[in-house]
């Protein structure tokens, strides 16, 4: 069994506080600095606690402590997208990072201002607009399809982003099956028909990931144009958000 050194002998300020919402919370006034009504874990309060976002476009800004060394982790979640995380040593750099995501200040800027902040991959994108993390996502499908060694997959991905019904929805992949979303964040929506490529030269269009199999075909052409046949006739673009807060029955 793993076992961790003592949090109050690896944080003994942060232990002499109570807990680690009390410690952001002092050093965030002695630089004149305004967090809200931070939060701790009632179970570990010495290893996490989470700052609230002025913003609905943000979700709180999680704090958590190194287990076996001394650092702080940020972690930082906007409409079901990760936008931000980084390891700082210092609590004062973290409080400063604190204020700016509660404060809506742009990602950009917060990584200028704090530069221990580093940006995801979809982090600008998704304070454009769910079209921009659409086109973003995309791309990164395209990459990684270019630099996998599967030319059938390689080709799904190009034949379905070429079609206008599928390249506006969020494309994402589950054990390399080409999966759609309705919107950009996740828990991301049910699956409106999904795509397979195998090692074989067959390509499979699925009603759902792991669902029942609704054709196979020779050509990524072929099966993206069934699986458009499947599509709701008034399927529009993906929209911002978590397919629960669109009002159906958040990220973990």
């Amino acid at each position: 069994m793993t076992t961790f050194p003592d949090p109050a002998e690896l944080y003994p300020d942060v232990a002499a506080k109570g807990s680690l919402a009390a410690a952001l919370q002092d050093v965030a006034e002695e630089q004149g600095l305004v967090l809200g009504d931070v939060v701790s874990d009632e179970r570990q309060p010495l290893l996490y606690a989470s700052v609230p976002s002025e913003t609905p476009l943000r979700e709180a800004l999680i704090v958590s402590a190194g287990h076996v060394s001394r650092y702080w982790l940020t972690k930082g979640w906007g409409q079901g997208i990760w936008l931000v995380t980084g390891k700082s040593r210092t609590l004062p750099e973290v409080a400063r990072a604190a204020q700016a995501w509660r404060n809506g200040v742009r990602l950009r800027d917060i990584r200028r201002l704090v530069p221990f902040v580093e940006l995801t991959g979809l982090a600008e994108a998704a304070e454009q607009g769910p079209a921009y993390v659409v086109a973003v996502q995309w791309q990164t499908m395209r990459q990684e399809a270019e630099e996998a060694n599967w030319s059938e997959y390689r080709a799904l991905i190009e034949a379905a982003q070429a079609e206008p019904k599928l390249r506006q929805l969020y494309p994402y992949t589950s054990h390399w099956t080409l999966r759609f979303s309705t919107t950009t964040g996740y828990p991301f929506s049910p699956d409106p028909v999904c795509l397979h490529a195998t090692r074989r030269g067959r390509y499979i269009v699925s009603q759902s990931w792991l669902g029942a199999v609704l054709a196979e075909t020779t050509t990524a052409a072929e099966a993206v144009a069934l699986a458009v046949s499947y599509l709701s006739a008034d399927i529009g673009p993906a929209v911002a958000g978590t397919y629960k807060a669109q009002g159906t029955p958040h990220h973990p």
